[in-house]
């Protein structure tokens, strides 16, 4: 099940840099693809849109983002 993430909830996942911190931009429930990057979300196994205050973003699942 998913958290109870919305657009613009400030939060945090880990990093190949350590801990990284931005905000949701969208919830994603289907295939797409982020920077050439294959994102294989679904209804079922829903994925969120991150944006960091440099302007990056990536999709993450749920488990790997925490809330603050």
């Amino acid at each position: 099940m998913a958290k109870a993430l919305k657009n613009g909830d400030a939060v945090s996942w880990k990093s190949h840099g350590g801990e990284a911190h931005g905000k949701v931009v969208r919830k994603i429930t289907k295939p797409t693809a982020i920077k050439g990057h294959k994102v294989a979300a679904s209804k079922d196994n829903p994925e969120f849109v991150v944006e960091t205050s440099e302007g990056k973003r990536a999709a993450h699942k749920p488990g790997a983002l925490t809330k603050e």
